[in-house]
């Protein structure tokens, strides 16, 4: 039997004692008044929603999945799944990190991270159906008209209608300049008001009756459009069109004609989408579109991070609960459970591996994902501009690598979670393999994982000549300094002081490679970003470790697993660096080198 308990002692302890978030919040006048007792009493609460109505909808979820009316193109989610949101929106959910001027509670950004990281655990293919909502909201509010932020943030705010993006066509998927969807002025009507005509493919939640109404930002190219990315202009484009009255008025023709049948999150409707004739209205300027679709697209991206956060800790619980009830064998060093025919296989060192492989992956992505909320929180809160600047440019460094690595941790976290169960894990009774299943997708969509690790290598890193690197790298240096005459502090920093070195010199080294060939960017990109992804999550470690080392004295067996933890993080995930930096460094000769017509 499936279970999840949301990880509120992992939340309580990165937040308040590694990052000591309400002393961060007493500097920033929005959140001045949060303080630890608000934060914790909110995401107890929010664990409960996720474990006691998300996470029994899971599995009957994944079975029946969706369900499309082509006569009138409306799709039905799974039983159960309209009444939990419904509980979702009354609970005000929606609301939690919105901001007050459209109807939002005003809480911090980190607040909401650790929710939907445990809405994710319980149900990640309910949970896409009001995620991207978050960023049709902040895009709306970065580049929308005061009309359209009047039109459309308050009922977003309050989860009454959701949000989708519309980008994808089935011509182009990351190569965006390639999109056909046309936006044709409208004679006679407000200024900026086009009618969409085309087609869109991998739409998440584009089509479900959990709400009355979807808001679909799309991107089209308007008449005089130039060729490529640069000819690309952002529209949002409301299922029913809006009254002056703010009612619902008549259905908008862009219609879901299909749903694609997927390998995982079978209760996510992903839609085809057609537009013909759409209404809808410009957002910011004319052939600016992507710029603007890029606040969500990060936000996805973090969010795409996230989801695979969820599934690595949900993974890690079941199959520990199995380990420790499964009877297997004897332990080689001789029998553990001498009242018992067989000894659980929890004392087979290799089930543990791979037990603390998805324990460490989980609990420095959690610390990963919380610290980059936190950043996005100074960055939205200061009225400093260089302190804006300095935590929006560690945003951009970190975002790939929260997409991609956390992603790719989760495929092997539950993969391995799954071998546990052994003939049981990919049976769906046990709802392991579904973890699997819908983790494998996490690493595709929302910008392939290699396109991640190209857009950091080539832009955020050798984009900037290592500038946001070398800002995050006096982070990793200033603790090593610190922490330099602490004996017990020595096998953590030692080994994040001497990756720290390595990645430098590497940098420097493909810098120099891709100034003559820019291919060689292409041939080391998914090593590299892997590679960052280590140096970051050793930099978690080291400072987690630091303080369960001061506080373990007290008994509480808490600290004690942080340490064990950490400890195999170094001893035995960290090492992989060193086999990816050879291969990194080995050129993209070896990939280029046979001839098209060998393959």
């Amino acid at each position: 039997m499936a279970q999840y308990t949301p990880p509120l002692r992992d939340m309580q302890f990165v937040l308040h004692e590694l990052f000591d978030v309400s002393a961060e919040f007493k500097q920033m006048p929005r959140h001045a008044e949060i303080d630890t007792d608000t934060i914790n009493a909110v995401l107890e609460e929010g664990g409960k929603f996720a474990a006691e109505v998300l996470f029994p909808l899971n599995i009957s979820g994944d079975a029946e999945g969706c369900t499309l009316d082509k006569a009138t193109h409306e799709v039905h989610a799974p039983n159960g799944f309209k009444d939990a949101y419904d509980q979702y929106v009354q609970g005000g959910w929606p609301a939690l990190s919105a901001d007050p001027e459209f109807g939002g509670q005003g809480l911090p950004i980190v607040v909401n991270q650790c929710f939907y990281e445990m809405l994710n655990s319980a149900n990640q293919a309910w949970t896409m159906y009001p995620g991207l909502s978050h960023g049709a909201y902040e895009c709306l509010k970065a580049h929308g008209t005061p009309e359209q932020k009047a039109t459309y943030l308050p009922r977003l705010t309050s989860g009454e209608w959701t949000g989708t993006m519309c980008l994808t066509e089935p011509h182009c998927g990351t190569d965006l300049g390639m999109l056909r969807t046309k936006a044709e002025p409208v004679a006679g009507a407000p200024a900026g008001t086009y009618r969409l005509t085309g087609q869109k493919i991998f739409i998440s939640a584009g089509e479900h009756d959990l709400a009355p109404n979807i808001i679909h930002l799309v991107l089209a190219r308007l008449p005089d459009a130039p060729a490529g990315s640069k000819g690309i202009s952002l529209f949002v484009v409301p299922k029913f069109l809006v009254k002056a009255d703010g009612s619902m008025g008549e259905r908008n023709p862009i219609f879901c004609t299909a749903l694609e049948h997927k390998m995982g999150i079978h209760a996510s409707a992903t839609c085809q989408i057609d537009l013909d004739g759409a209404v809808g209205t410009l957002v910011g300027q004319p052939h600016k579109g992507l710029n603007a679709m890029f606040v969500m697209m990060n936000a996805a991206r973090l969010g795409v991070g996230n989801q695979s956060l969820g599934l690595t800790e949900v993974a890690y619980q079941n199959a520990v609960a199995y380990a420790k009830d499964r009877l297997q064998m004897r332990s080689l060093s001789g029998p553990k459970a001498t009242d018992k025919p067989a000894d659980p296989i929890i004392v087979h060192p290799d089930v543990r591996k791979m037990l603390l492989t998805a324990r460490a992956y989980a609990e420095g992505g959690r610390a990963l994902a919380i610290y980059i909320a936190l950043l996005i929180d100074k960055e939205l809160s200061s009225d400093d501009e260089d302190e804006r600047k300095a935590c929006a440019d560690e945003v951009a460094l970190l975002t790939p690598i929260v997409k991609a690595f956390l992603t790719d941790n989760a495929w092997l976290a539950t993969s391995h979670c799954m071998q546990v169960y052994g003939g049981h894990g990919y049976i769906k009774s046990a709802g392991m393999e579904q973890y699997v299943r819908d983790a494998r997708i996490n690493m595709i969509y929302e910008g392939t994982n290699t396109i991640q690790a190209l857009d950091l290598l080539g832009r955020k890193v050798l984009g900037d000549n290592g500038a946001r690197l070398k800002k995050f790298g006096r982070l990793i240096a200033e603790f090593v300094e610190e922490e330099g005459t602490d004996e017990a502090m020595q096998e953590f920093v030692n080994p994040l002081a001497d990756l720290g070195d390595k990645v430098t010199k590497l940098t420097t080294e493909l810098g120099m490679k891709a100034f003559a060939n820019a291919d060689e960017v292409g041939g080391a990109a998914v090593d590299y970003l892997r590679i960052c992804g280590h140096l970051v999550f050793a930099y978690f470690w080291a400072r987690m470790a630091k303080v369960a080392l001061a506080k373990q004295g007290g008994g509480d067996p808490f600290y004690t697993a942080k340490l064990h933890t950490a400890r195999f993080y170094f001893a035995k995930l960290l090492p992989e660096t060193s086999g990816l930096m050879r291969s990194a460094r080995s050129g993209v000769a070896p990939l280029m080198a046979m001839d098209e017509a060998l393959f």
